[in-house]
């Protein structure tokens, strides 16, 4: 048996390259029944999919995964087995399951990519090749980073690629207690919560950010996750008792509006709990209110404009609370979600308008059934509508959603080093986001702290170094000037396209941080070249030597530059600007060797004859 040195990460292992290897063989093995939950699960969504396809990938992950266990003891096919069935269970298509199954025999197994294309297709390559981690061995410090730079790269071909990897990941932290290392599995729950999280969350994969969130939590702070399922716990009997009664009311209040709705209670899990009672995290129950656990959900069967109704209904019965009201219709959170929050005092009737002892403030949700299934699967859903009964899915159908944050992702990254690129990739995907607006409404999404400087890098980064000054709901505005969700932002340009260096202070998106390094190291670049050609110029002509401009004119200076290994004059000047080259050097590369300028036919002329090779 070979069990891998991390635990969780079977060893690669070398097994003959034959198709019927490959294929373990097209009919059902003897671990055929090991498959059965996932092609029944599968078949739920769509009664028509391919089974065999399911039974031939999972034969031959079970092939080249023999002999491999995962920490827990268990045979390490039964984590690709274990991904491919979370994936089944939110509606994903046959070709991602399939992907799922083999998703990580490429990089832990002696199976290639151009195999599984062969024996699978392309499009199973490409997801299979998108979650597949570089080799540390070769990258070094450089591997994490980079692996998230190619996952970026290939979820914009084919957004399944997240998709699985969130699966994969939501599965490790299931099974991340077995890793007896505390080290590893606070640093595999960090990484969780600064990337795969938020992904989820902007992919609107909700009960994996849940999930996630949970598990990283449980690992990174055990004491504080108790203390919270405790409290939780504890005032479960008084949530019931008081949302009962909510609930109840709610319903007859939307029924004499006419409408007809779902009303249910749905508990908030435990580290939005945490994040959002800090002080009840760590004190008594008392002070942790029974409604402070749960949300109402309204789920109205009817329109968008039933949903206003039934806000209307609500909002007759109980007071709301202004500050607490979200209309995430009219205005979509840039992750496709949408839905009325609300907030309400479920208690004695006030007429002073001020709150009772005996009110409970109650989170209500108001969405239509699309609306609440976008809010659980998010991008899921699309994919699984794109589907019909037999679960095949194309690369372009899987990318089709409005996700600006990719499309600025896919922007900038080629423009960040490995060094600022994880940095960027946490700035953007931290602390969720704001909408701000055009003047003609078009919304852009942006990171929270985000200023006017993300702002002009998010609509148009090839002329934001242009503005001068901004406009936000019609008063002008620096450029550093720190935007809110909802204002409206208009841009004041002049004639040229300088951002100076205290814009990048004051960015916060990794896109506008990207663009704006990329810009001042080109001027710096530019300001070295000049300074190094004026210091050969000086030395040119204090020492009497060859002219400069005649040796630019003639190309000699060129030469000169290759022979010293620059491409060209330009980056031969910056490096003499920042000191990495004497223009003495360069100087005395201007004049030509004798030895190099006589007729190499002629060994009288000084020229060494060729070698001759042995």
């Amino acid at each position: 048996m070979i069990v891998s040195r991390e635990g969780e990460l079977p060893v690669r292992r070398r097994l003959p390259r034959t198709l019927a290897v490959l294929g373990a063989s097209r009919s059902a093995g003897p671990g055929a029944d090991a498959v059965s939950p996932l092609i029944a699960a599968h078949r739920r969504v769509f009664p028509s999919a391919d089974a065999d396809l399911l039974r031939r990938a999972y034969a031959v992950a079970d092939r080249w995964h023999a002999g491999q266990t995962r920490k827990s003891g268990a045979p390490y096919v039964t984590h690709p087995l274990a991904v491919a069935i979370l994936l089944a269970e939110i509606g994903m298509d046959t070709t991602t399951l399939v992907a799922a199954l083999l998703h990580d025999t490429v990089e832990d197994t002696g199976l290639t990519i151009g195999e599984v294309k062969a024996e699978f297709g392309a499009e199973v390559a490409v997801l299979v090749d998108g979650v597949t981690k570089l080799d540390g061995s070769r990258w070094g410090d450089h591997a994490e980073a980079e692996t998230f730079r190619k996952m970026i790269v290939a979820a914009s071909i084919d957004l399944r690629v997240l998709v699985i990897k969130l699966a994969d990941r939501v599965h490790n932290l299931r099974t991340l207690a077995f890793h007896p290392k505390r080290e590893k599995r606070e640093r595999i729950a960090r990484a969780s919560m600064e990337l795969l999280v938020p992904f989820a969350q902007r992919l609107g994969l909700y009960d994996y950010q849940r999930e996630m969130e949970d598990l990283s939590f449980a690992n990174l702070a055990p004491e504080k996750y108790e203390r919270v399922r405790a409290l939780v716990q504890a005032t479960a009997p008084a949530r019931e008792a008081a949302l009962a009664g909510v609930v109840a009311g709610a319903v007859a209040e939307l029924a004499a509006a006419g409408l007809r709705a779902k009303v249910e209670v749905r508990r908030r899990h435990l580290f939005s709990i945490h994040r959002e009672l800090p002080a009840a995290a760590g004190a008594g129950a008392g002070e942790l209110r029974p409604t402070d656990t749960a949300r109402v959900v309204v789920v109205v069967d009817g329109s968008e404009a039933d949903c206003y109704v039934a806000l209307g209904a609500l909002h007759g019965r109980w007071r709301p609370v202004e500050d607490r009201f979200r209309d995430y219709i009219s205005m979509p959170k840039y992750n496709m979600y949408r839905s009325l929050h609300t907030a309400v005092l479920a208690g004695a009737d006030h007429a002073d308008g001020g709150r009772g002892e005996g009110d409970d403030l109650v989170g209500v949700l108001i969405r239509t059934p699309a609306m609440d299934r976008i809010a659980t699967y998010g991008v899921a859903d699309r994919i699984r509508e794109a589907g019909g009964k037999d679960g095949r899915v194309s690369a372009d159908m899987a990318r089709q959603a409005d996700l600006d944050w990719l499309d600025r992702l896919i922007d900038w990254q080629p423009l960040a080093d490995t060094a600022d690129f994880l940095d960027g990739l946490r700035a953007d995907l931290s602390n969720g986001g704001i909408v701000v607006f055009t003047p003609d409404g078009t919304p852009v999404k942006l990171p929270t702290g985000s200023t006017a400087v993300d702002f002009a890098y998010a609509v148009s980064p090839s002329t934001a170094g242009t503005a001068v000054g901004v406009l936000v709901n019609g008063r002008r505005k620096a450029m550093e000037n720190q935007l809110s969700h909802g204002q409206v932002v208009d841009l004041i340009t002049g004639p040229y396209d300088d951002p100076p260096d205290s814009w990048l202070t004051a960015a916060r998106s990794g896109q506008a941080r990207a663009h704006l390094k990329a810009a001042i190291a080109l001027r710096q670049a530019e300001e070295a070249a000049a300074r190094g050609r004026a210091q050969v110029a000086a030395a040119a002509g204090g020492t009497g030597g060859p002219d400069l401009r005649d040796a630019e004119d003639d190309g000699t200076a060129f030469s000169a530059a290759r022979r010293l290994g620059y491409p060209d004059l330009d980056a031969l000047y910056e490096a003499v600007g920042r000191d990495d080259l004497t223009p003495a050097a360069f100087l005395a590369a201007l004049v030509p060797d004798p030895a190099e300028a006589a007729d190499p036919a002629d060994p009288a002329g000084g020229a060494k004859p060729p070698a001759v090779r042995q």
